[in-house]
């Protein structure tokens, strides 16, 4: 267990402590868990929890996330389960991807790997891709517009965009790892992979904060990229008939679980 794990885990010992809740899953979320984290990235660290019965009793709406201010480097967060759980039956394309993270920091309950279960049933393509074009679009117009760009600033913009073309040649959530995206989606020999593959060393040893002249190649391939995905993305089947009773119960065993 390295130093940092550590760390991670006694602050949500003491969120625990804190705040009188039980967290049912911790992971990791961001550029660590999406396989490009640079020397100085952030450890962004995304939760479940659960409260006591009595809290959900009440006739009042109540806050349903905790997040801490960003510090040492920790940037944590987490929402409640009832809250988790009506995302989880819209898909949520960021909560999915949480329980897909290869780093996690606590579970409790099998949390995750009962989502999981459920997974394919909660899943919609529709809902999911545009989320990732909304983002995709978004950051490219925020921060890939000028003659000089940041290097870091393509990633958020390709993630998304590969997610996408995931979802519509596979039906499925896609991978976390960036890589297994570029490798599944991207030929290996081609011109765009070879920029994407030098931008992945230059982030990876510290360069991503630096500017540099746009390039060209990326920037035609996400702007072709985007006004293919935004037609395709209206074609795609909405959600699948709702699990709304297999959550409740699963909201009533996790609660009696996590309190007995």
């Amino acid at each position: 267990m390295t130093e940092m794990t550590m760390k991670i885990r006694q602050e949500l010992d003491a969120l625990e402590q804190e705040e009188g809740i039980r967290i049912l899953y911790a992971c990791e979320s961001g550029s660590r868990a999406w396989g490009f984290p640079s020397k100085d990235s952030d450890y962004d660290v995304r939760f479940i929890y659960v409260r006591p019965v009595d809290w959900y009793l009440s006739i009042f709406d109540k806050r349903d996330v905790i997040e801490r201010p960003i510090s040492e480097m920790l940037d944590i967060s987490g929402w409640d389960l009832r809250k988790g759980l009506n995302l989880f039956r819209k898909s949520n394309p960021p909560l999915m991807e949480w329980l897909d993270s290869p780093i996690v920091y606590a579970e409790a309950c099998h949390t995750a790997e009962r989502l999981r279960q459920l997974s394919s049933q909660a899943y919609s393509p529709k809902a999911s891709i545009y989320h990732y074009l909304h983002m995709a679009r978004g950051n490219y117009r925020t921060y890939l517009q000028g003659e000089v760009v940041r290097i870091k600033k393509y990633f958020y913009v390709l993630r998304p965009i590969l997610a996408c073309e995931w979802i519509l040649r596979k039906g499925t959530m896609p991978p976390i790892a960036f890589e297994s995206l570029i490798e599944a989606l991207l030929p290996k020999d081609g011109e765009l992979s070879r920029q994407i593959e030098e931008l992945l060393i230059r982030k990876k040893s510290g360069d991503e904060w630096d500017d540099q002249p746009r390039i060209s190649v990326l920037n035609a391939y996400i702007e072709e990229q985007l006004a293919s995905l935004e037609q395709a993305a209206a074609q795609l089947p909405g959600a699948k008939s709702g699990i709304d009773s297999e959550l409740d119960e699963l909201f009533r065993d996790l609660l009696r679980e996590a309190w007995n």
